[in-house]
C-alpha cells in the first residue's frame, strides 16, 4: 500500500473497520430499477484512495467510439464549475473549501484522506474567463473576471447580473456579456449555510423563470453531527433575486450539487451524492426530478423506502419521493447538464460528470456519462463519454467535476485535478 494511503487507512483504523466482500457488479445498482443489497455496517468504513496525480505531458481522458476529446484550456487552479454565457465566453469558478482545523480524530482523518484525494489544495477564489475567439476549440488565454471571493461555485446570468453561490452567499455584481473584468463590490442576494464543519461546502445555481435555486449540501453523511446543524441544509433552496427572499423548495437531498432544466419538459432535476458506509453498493448516487415540496428522505430513509439503521432521530417525513435513476453507489456526480444544443449524435439526455468514489472497492465514477432520456424520463444504462481519468485503478489523473453544453455544441468538462477545461466534440 503507498504510504498515504497507508497513513489515512490508519489514521480511520481507530475509527472505523475493512473487509467487505466484493460488490456485485455495478450495473445491478444503476439505472431507472436497481436491485440494491442489504446494508452493510462494520467497525471499518472501507478505505480506497485514487492519490491525486495529475496528467503527464500528452496524456488526456480517453472519448468514447465517435467523439474526440482535446484541451480547452490547461493550467487553472483547481477548476470545479462553467458557466457558458451567450456570446461563447466560457466563465470558470475556481475554488476549493475554505481552510479549517479538524476538531477530532475522524477529521484529521478525513482531511488526510481527502488531501490524497486532491481536495485539501488552497483556494483560488476566483472566477476565471475563458475565451476562444478564433473558434478553433482552444481557448486563446484566460482573465481574472471576478476575485476576492469566498469559494464560489455555481453562476447563472440573470436580467444584467452575474450572480456567484459563495459557500456563505449568494451575491451579484452588474455584468454585461462581452466583460473580461468586474471590480465591483459583489451584492449579499442572501447568506447560504455554511457552519462548521461546512462538509458539503458547493453550492450549485441555476437561473430558471425568473428564480434562482440554489443546491446546499448537508453537514454530515448521515445526520451524526445532530440535524441543528442540518437547518435547511440537504436541500435545495428558491430565492427571489430582486428582494432576496429564500424558501426551501425541496428537502432530504444529502448532497444536491448540478441542477439543469430537462428541455421537453420544463421540469428541473438534480445529481445528488447519497450517504456512505452502508456497503460498496450502497446508496446508489442519483438523478432526480425534483417539484416544490418534495421530501427525499434524508437522513431517515435511502432511495424511496429503506430505512438508514443508523439514524434514529425524530421527523422522518411520512412521505418521501423516489429518485428516478440511480448512477451507482459512491460515484459522487456533480455536474449535470442536459443534451440541449449538443451536437454530439448521443440523442436526448443528460451529462453527468462523476467525481469519483474515495471508500469502495473497485474505485467508482472518475467519468463523464450520458443518460439517454425518452418523453422526459430516463432510461436504460448511462452510457460512458469520457473515461481515463483513473490510471490502473491506482492513481486519479484527473476527476471530473462540472459539465456544459459549449455554444459550438462540444461538451466541456472541468477537471479539478488535472487543472484542465477539456473539450469533447463529435469526429
Amino acid at each position: 500500500m503507498p504510504a498515504p494511503r497507508f497513513l489515512a487507512a490508519g489514521l480511520l483504523l481507530a475509527l472505523a473497520g475493512c473487509g467487505a466482500p466484493p460488490p456485485a457488479p455495478m450495473s445491478t445498482v444503476t439505472g431507472p430499477d436497481p436491485q440494491l443489497p442489504a446494508p452493510r455496517q462494520g467497525l471499518l468504513p472501507t478505505v480506497n484512495i485514487a492519490p491525486a496525480r495529475g496528467w503527464p505531458a500528452g496524456e488526456t481522458p480517453v472519448a468514447a467510439a465517435g467523439l474526440t476529446v482535446n484541451a480547452f484550456h490547461t493550467g487553472l487552479d483547481h477548476p470545479r464549475w462553467m458557466h457558458v454565457l451567450p456570446n461563447g465566453d466560457v466563465l470558470v469558478a475556481e475554488a476549493n473549501k475554505q481552510p479549517a482545523t479538524p476538531t477530532s480524530l475522524r477529521g484529521v482523518a478525513e482531511r488526510v484522506v481527502m488531501g490524497i484525494a486532491g481536495a485539501e489544495a488552497p483556494t483560488a477564489d476566483r472566477i476565471s474567463l475563458l475565451r476562444d475567439a478564433d473558434g478553433d476549440g482552444v481557448a486563446e488565454g484566460r482573465t481574472v473576471l471576478l476575485e476576492d471571493l469566498t469559494s464560489p461555485f455555481g453562476m447563472a446570468l440573470l436580467e444584467g447580473h452575474l450572480y456567484v453561490a459563495n459557500t456563505d452567499a449568494l451575491v451579484r455584481v452588474p455584468f454585461r456579456v462581452g466583460q473580461t473584468r468586474v471590480d465591483a463590490t459583489p451584492d449579499v442576494v442572501v447568506q447560504l449555510p455554511a457552519g462548521a464543519p461546512n462538509r458539503h461546502w458547493t453550492k450549485g445555481l441555476l437561473a430558471h423563470g425568473g428564480q434562482l435555486y440554489v443546491s446546499v449540501g448537508s453537514n454530515s453523511d448521515h445526520g451524526e453531527n445532530g440535524l441543528a446543524a442540518e437547518w435547511d441544509r440537504a436541500a435545495i433552496w428558491r430565492v427571489d433575486p430582486d428582494t432576496g427572499r429564500a424558501v426551501v423548495f425541496a428537502r432530504g437531498l444529502r448532497n444536491p450539487v448540478g441542477m439543469d432544466i430537462e428541455p421537453a419538459t420544463g421540469a428541473l432535476w438534480t445529481v445528488v451524492n447519497e450517504r456512505d458506509e452502508l456497503g460498496d453498493n450502497l446508496v446508489p448516487d442519483y438523478l432526480a426530478q425534483v417539484r416544490p415540496g418534495d421530501h427525499f428522505g434524508w437522513p431517515w430513509i435511502y432511495y424511496g423506502d429503506r430505512r438508514d439503521p443508523r439514524v434514529d432521530a425524530p421527523g422522518a417525513p411520512a412521505e418521501v419521493e423516489r429518485p428516478a435513476y440511480a448512477l451507482g453507489a459512491h460515484v459522487a456526480p456533480l455536474g449535470l447538464t442536459f443534451a440541449d444544443g449538443a451536437r454530439l449524435g448521443q440523442g436526448p439526455g443528460a451529462y453527468v460528470g462523476l467525481h469519483g468514489s474515495w471508500n469502495r472497492v473497485p474505485a467508482s465514477g472518475y467519468s463523464v456519462v450520458f443518460v439517454p432520456f425518452t418523453d422526459g424520463n430516463p432510461v436504460g444504462q448511462p452510457r460512458d463519454v469520457l473515461t481515463g481519468f483513473l490510471d490502473g485503478d491506482e492513481n486519479a489523473l484527473g476527476r471530473p467535476v462540472g459539465v456544459e453544453i459549449a455554444a459550438d455544441g462540444a461538451l466541456l468538462v472541468a477537471d479539478d485535478v488535472g487543472n484542465t477545461i477539456w473539450r469533447v466534440s463529435r469526429d
